[in-house]
């Protein structure tokens, strides 16, 4: 189910029989409608999420994803999409009120602009009436409307954090790219960066920098771009100790060149589109997954359609478009990095 009103969502995935499934929806409609706001338990999760952000401080992993996202999406502070530093979340979450939450959920839940997937062995004509009934009258309050994302062309950067004393280090890499998942790029740009690292250890990325060097405890790439906005981007990451930063950089480096110069291979591109078809079929054969793509789905108006004609085109691609389409769109001298660890002894040219 996924239910959620404004500029952000709340999303929830609940599994059950076909028998108990009414008295499910019934008693998360009740706990929806007639939310507890129990003090004591408001405490508790306060002094969770006070502990964890303090822990992560000195974190490199926490430190260069915030890092990472304040220098590819900078939004000014106040803004819904802007990325606090973790001293500024504490300071956020230290000063919230449960009458401030109160407040939010008032004026900002609701389920008229929820979505909602059921996945299994049940009977429509009996659970759509029943969701009506408990639902159909619980609205959003205040008025609200989606904000977009924005491509920003972002110069690049090498941003080095130090975290003293600390045996791993983190690496985030990456450049933003403005197409959104209906460019005609989208499927070469998808695959190619499956290959590319989205692929984990049978990957450029990881064989090279895992296998091949043993560099990395773990490291891949990954590609988004938005249903809507035409804002996407090309990331990576990678665990590594703080000696082998320098190897690792240039390592990334020199695979992102080879990618650029002569692309992949025809027998890694059949393998690719086989995995990645492969995988797309059993995640449907899971009702978990499957409700989550409905459901993101109906927000964006599309149905499993969209899904057969995507891999379609994935299924024709070649060598040579997925070439054309990631020299398009990856310049290496536009890619920021970020990197925090103990650097001291090794430190980062």
């Amino acid at each position: 189910m996924n239910v959620g009103g404004g500029v952000s969502s709340a999303t929830g995935l609940i599994q059950t029989t076909r028998e108990n499934l009414p008295a499910v929806l019934r008693l998360v409609g009740e706990i929806l409608h007639q939310p507890a706001f129990d003090e004591a338990e408001f405490q508790q999760l306060k002094e969770q999420q006070l502990a964890g952000l303090e822990s992560a401080l000195s974190e490199p992993q926490a430190l260069a994803s915030i890092a990472f996202s304040r220098h590819m999406n900078p939004w000014p502070k106040g803004h819904p999409r802007y990325t606090p530093t973790l001293e500024e979340q504490i300071e956020e979450i230290t000063a919230v009120t449960m009458d401030q939450v109160r407040q939010f959920y008032a004026d900002f839940y609701g389920a008229d602009r929820g979505h909602m997937a059921i996945v299994g062995d049940f009977d429509p004509t009996e659970i759509a009436p029943l969701v009506e009934e408990i639902f159909g009258d619980w609205r959003v309050v205040s008025a609200t409307a989606r904000i977009p994302t924005v491509y920003r062309d972002i110069p690049a950067d090498e941003i080095v954090i130090e975290t003293p004393d600390k045996a791993n280090a983190m690496f985030r890499a990456g450049i933003n790219i403005p197409i959104g998942d209906d460019h005609a790029d989208y499927p070469a740009m998808v695959m190619g960066n499956y290959m590319l690292g989205g692929g984990f250890l049978n990957s450029r990325l990881a064989e090279r920098i895992r296998q091949e060097e043993g560099l990395s405890y773990g490291v891949a790439s990954s590609f988004f771009a938005h249903p809507v906005d035409g804002n996407g981007m090309l990331s990576a990451y990678a665990i590594y100790a703080p000696e082998n930063a320098e190897r690792l950089e240039a390592a990334f480096r020199e695979e992102i060149d080879k990618v650029l110069e002569s692309g992949f291979s025809g027998e890694e591109v059949d393998a690719a589109i086989a995995g990645w078809l492969q995988s797309r079929t059993v995640s449907r054969s899971n009702d978990g997954p499957l409700a989550n793509t409905l459901s993101q789905h109906l927000y964006f108006g599309r149905t499993l359609e969209w899904d057969k004609q995507f891999e379609a085109q994935i299924a024709a691609l070649t060598p040579e478009r997925i070439l054309e389409a990631m020299r398009r769109h990856i310049d290496p001298a536009k890619i920021s990095i970020v990197m925090a660890g103990d650097f001291k002894q090794t430190p980062v040219p």
